[in-house]
This record gives C-alpha cells, structure tokens and sequence, in this order.
C-alpha cells in the first residue's frame, strides 16, 4: 500500500514549491546569465551593485511621543548588505494602524518605542542591490508591506507564512531591528528604505504605483482570508465596514464575482459601495435590515478597527458560516456561545499575509486593474490626513507623495 504520510508531505512540498514560484518568478531571467557567461552578468551588473555602503542619514516624517504631531526627523539606515534593496521611496499609504501606533493606542500589547517613523505600504524605485540579489536592478519598482524581516527557519516560515514567524516577525515600524542600527525598526515615511531582498515585491510594469501602494497592507489583508476561505463565485460575503480595507475588501469580492453586501454606520456610502462593486449596502445599525439578513452569509469580514457588539453580524451568518476579524486588535465584544454552537458558525482572525502570498494578490490585482481609491498628500499634510481618517472623511486611502518630504 503506498504510504499516506509520505503523499501529504509530497502534497505539501507540491504546494510550497507552487507558491514560492510565484515568489521568483521573473527571477530565472536575471539568473540565466550564470548559466551562460559568469563574466558577461558579472559585466551586466556592476553598475547595479551597492559598493563599500555604509550607514547612511535619511529624511524622515514621524513623531517624538504620543501626544505630539508628526514633523521631520532625521533617521540612519543601515548599510546595504549582500542580500538588500536600496528603495527610494516614491509613496507611502497612509493606515489607521500607523495612527494606532504613533498615538501608542495600542500600549496595553504593543507600546510604541519612540522616535516612530510609521509607514507600511511603500512603493520605491531600486536605487542600489547587495552583491546577492537576484531578483531586482536598480530601476526596477518594489513594495515593501508590513514587514521586513523574520527568522525564516521556523515552520512557518518554511511554508511561506511569514507573518505567523514564531519567533515573530519583523514589522516594518516599532519593531526591534536586528541590525541594530536604531532600537526600532523605522517605516516607508521616508527617503530611503533598506530592505532584505526576500521582503521586497516586485511590482508589474504598468501598475499605477500612488494607487498600488494601499494593496501593501489593505490589498493583502482582505486577500487572504478569501483565499484561506476559498471564496467563490455565487457565495455570500459581508464587508462589515467601507473604509481602507473595506473598499478593497469589495473590489477583490466582486472579482470573484461573489454576491457582496457592505455593512457601514455611514448613510454617505452606501450608493458609493455599489460604485465599487457591491450588489447591497445596508446601514448596520438599521435593526430591521440586519433581521432581514439572518443566516444569510458565507463569509463575513470585519474590517472595523476597533471593537464592537458582533452579535447581530453572528445572527447574519449561515450555517457553518465564518466571521473574519481583521480591523480590531482589543478584545472582541458581544457574542453569546450558544449563537456559535448552534449554528456551528466560527469567528477567526486574519493579518495580512506571507511575502509569496503578497506577491500573488499584487499580481492578481495589477492583471485586472484593482487599486485603490486615493487622495495623494504631502507629506506636511499628514497630520491633516491622520484626524480625516478618524473622521471617517477619507475616500478611501491617504497616500503620501515622498517626493514632498525635501520640502516639508
């Protein structure tokens, strides 16, 4: 009989090889000349390589404590090494997690090291490679998302799952930097990034890159829990709020073509869910609405980014049906057990997703012309930007033109 064991392994070792081919895809054409002429590539990217780099001063927009606005800051970057990216940071989206942490609201599990320089969706062009690269030159375009680093040895890790590290990632801000050329990891409010090679995503040809900078972190997140939960054609999905994540949330349904429904406070955008793609939007403080809509949904994602009574979105799953958290970090509030055991109805988390996964919803989205609405910014425009987003008077996403950080 054959031996199951060795066929799951076989399965698994099918699907992570599948995945990190989406990963280095493109990379064979800049590793081809190895095989070919070692001299004729050594000649090729010469000119491409970073030498006798040193830490280096960068221009930077961030903060000094909580209560304090964000100005400039001068901030060091480390030197590049064989494996990294010089970036020079074109845009920067603005995410209601970096108010989250400049503010330190999240001091009870995350307490923000200051100087915080915060920034996660970041789109640069390459100004410099290690002498390992592989995968970019310079002049070529990549992103860097939420996080920049992990130990990559764990399991996973190996299954390209990175942003589960057990050791726990490298965030892109206000984590430890392991390099130690800052206490803390500083983010895309920047000049220039420093970035390990492996972190970096490629990003296509044609892609509109202000627009494209909110898939880093928005795009990613409400990606995969519809690929985790494999949503499909003909199902039933809620996007339980219309903000950053939320309007991309609805976009990458509708691709799917799924039967979607926005679920928002604001009666404002209700007529603009069903601009990007929404087939109903209810107010979900309407009671009458929400009962009409029991055991309605497949799929649920809560992109809201603080907690709230999550009772009557339970009441509108299906049998079997799934309530996906990804906005709130605190604790979730308002649910009776018994609602979820009758129903066997489930409430998961999910946060953004690994680099191959990240690579494959960047691809996905630039083939079929999925971006962000934005409202480009300048840099001393931020603080401005940041009380609009608790306002909720943002359609849909801050992004910030970098180049206006040598004026501000």
């Amino acid at each position: 009989m054959p031996d199951s064991n060795q066929t799951h392994r076989d399965e698994n070792r099918s699907t992570l090889l599948g995945r990190r081919e989406v990963l280095l895809a493109g990379a064979g054409l800049l590793v081809a000349p190895l095989l070919t002429s070692a001299v004729a590539h050594a000649d090729t990217v010469a000119t491409d390589r970073a030498v006798d780099q040193k830490p280096f001063p960068a221009r930077a927009f961030g903060n000094t404590k909580a209560d304090r606005p964000l100005g400039p800051l001068q901030i060091e970057r480390r030197a590049v090494g064989p494996n990294d990216v010089l970036l020079d940071v074109l845009y920067c989206g603005i995410c209601h997690s970096d108010i989250h942490q400049v503010r330190d609201e999240w001091s009870s599990w995350g307490p923000t090291q200051y100087p915080c320089v915060p920034g996660h969706e970041i789109i640069g062009r390459v100004q410099a490679v290690g002498s390992a690269v592989i995968k970019f030159k310079v002049g070529d375009i990549g992103g860097v998302g939420c996080m920049v680093d992990s130990c990559r040895k764990c399991d996973n890790c190996r299954a390209d799952r990175e942003q589960n590290c057990v050791e726990t990632p490298t965030f892109t801000y206000n984590s430890p930097d392991k390099h130690r050329t800052a206490p803390v990891t500083y983010g895309g409010y920047s000049d220039k990034m420093v970035v390990a090679e492996h972190f970096v995503i490629r990003i296509p040809p044609g892609a509109d890159l202000a627009a494209t900078a909110p898939l880093l972190c928005a795009g990613i997140t409400t990606f995969s829990p519809m690929q985790h939960w494999k949503l499909s054609g003909g199902q039933r999905v809620g996007v339980i709020g219309l903000g950053g994540l939320g309007h991309m949330a609805v976009r990458l349904a509708a691709a799917r073509m799924a039967d979607v429904t926005v679920f928002t406070t604001s009666p404002g955008k209700l007529e603009d869910a069903k601009r990007l793609g929404a087939n109903e939007a209810v107010l979900s403080n309407d009671d009458a609405a929400m009962k009409r809509l029991a055991n309605q949904f497949d799929l649920l994602i809560s992109t809201v980014p603080q907690a709230y009574p999550m009772q009557p979105f339970i009441n509108a799953l299906k049998l079997d049906g799934t309530l996906v958290n990804v906005g709130a970090m605190e604790e979730l509030r308002g649910v009776a057990g018994i609602n979820l055991v009758y129903g066997r109805k489930g409430i998961a988390g999910s946060m953004i997703g690994g680099i191959a996964e990240t690579q494959e919803a960047i691809d996905y989205c630039v083939a079929r012309n999925i971006k962000a609405d934005i409202e480009l910014v300048r840099a001393d425009q931020i603080n401005q930007a940041y009380d609009r987003v608790v306002k909720k008077d943002v359609r849909y996403r801050f992004v910030i033109d970098m180049a206006s950080l040598k004026s501000a």
